[in-house]
């Protein structure tokens, strides 16, 4: 039987680990307030902590409460999302204790354009969520060969029908005006920086 969002939503609540179609690549995430959730997420994807776990949210809004937002974050969020821009922020007091990797002042954030992870963000909140592949390989593009790298580690898989073959997100740091990982949108971020 195929997993539902509210299984998911179960899963995320109980600090377990879900998978989740995206706009650019499956995503393996968690409840980024849950410490041991997060401890279970790193060691999964064998990811060093120095290398910070990005949060997907549901729109501007579920944003503006995780991280200070300036005027160009706004514009920004306001042009590409949803979408495949990540905007790095200074992190408001709600997230200021997520242990999301060692940088601790700042926070990723991403709404994605993908039905199911709307979905799952409006109903569970804001996640944690990486890239599903292990450290250093390509992500797999489907579902079959997610559950294959993750098995039983991941509670829940959401799969889409086809495979997600997708480039990563652009990166940029709002404050410094630089994109720290180009992706499709790299050229169009860099004339609104």
């Amino acid at each position: 039987m195929r997993s539902t969002v509210a299984d998911a939503v179960v899963a995320v609540r109980a600090g377990g680990l879900v998978v989740v179609p995206t706009d650019t690549v499956y995503g393996i995430g968690c409840a980024p307030s849950d410490p041991e959730a997060i401890d279970r997420l790193f060691e999964a994807k064998r990811r060093p902590r120095s290398l910070v776990l990005p949060v997907l949210v549901a729109d501007l809004a579920a944003a503006e409460r995780l991280a200070l937002m300036d005027d160009r974050a706004r514009r920004l969020a306001e042009r590409f999302w949803p979408g495949a821009l990540t905007l790095v922020l200074p992190r408001s007091e709600e997230s200021a204790s997520w242990p999301l990797g060692e940088e601790r002042d700042t926070i990723g954030l991403r709404v994605p354009a993908s039905e199911t992870a709307l979905e799952l963000l409006h109903a569970a909140g804001p996640l944690a969520v990486t890239s599903a592949n292990r450290s250093g390989v390509p992500t797999p593009a489907t579902c079959d060969k997610v559950r294959a790298a993750f098995s039983t580690a991941v509670a829940v898989y959401l799969c889409a029908d086809d495979q997600i073959a997708g480039r990563a997100s652009t990166v940029v740091d709002v404050a410094g005006r630089r994109i720290l990982r180009e992706g499709d949108l790299a050229e169009e971020v860099a004339e609104l920086l």
